[in-house]
């Protein structure tokens, strides 16, 4: 079989966005689909997909294992909390990517108590790990903003 015969199934892939898998790891408070990994399309190093969250909604707490997470917020204004008791937070808004370092415990806010939270998330494994949590959270969160570490404010 030649390499061109091979690539027809094996190579690019387009997956319709109205094809994504709901049967992927849950958290409560949103609604995950698996669009890239490992059943559906062989991925051995990441995992691609979307997730809704309701209006003036909130996920459970919850870390991702060993995985590194990017989310990118395509509508709405996200919140998140993280921390041993989510007592960090930081807020993304349409264009924003969001970085979840691997074993960070965090939850996701829908700041919007009109619109729907939609975000598409990668993830560095082709299997999804979700690994839902207990935490008491502390009531006033402090606030996060991110500086660049390669291209820090000008003095």
């Amino acid at each position: 079989m030649s390499d061109t015969a091979a690539w027809k199934h094996d190579g690019v892939r387009v997956i319709p966005g109205h094809q994504l898998d709901p049967n992927t790891a849950q958290t409560p408070g949103m609604d995950r689909k698996a669009a890239i990994n490992f059943a559906r399309v062989g991925a051995q190093k990441l995992w691609a997909g979307t997730v809704h969250i309701h209006p003036n909604a909130k996920t459970g707490a919850h870390h991702h294992g060993p995985l590194e997470s990017v989310i990118y917020v395509v509508k709405g204004r996200a919140r998140m909390r993280w921390g041993e008791r989510l007592e960090f937070t930081a807020e993304a808004g349409p264009g924003d990517f969001i970085y979840v370092p691997p074993y960070v415990p965090h939850q996701e806010i829908n700041a919007s108590p009109t619109e729907v939270l939609e975000c598409v998330l990668c993830r560095s494994d082709g299997e999804a790990v979700a690994v839902n949590l207990d935490i008491e959270p502390v009531e006033q969160p402090d606030n996060v903003p991110w500086v660049d570490p390669t291209h820090p404010p000008p003095a």
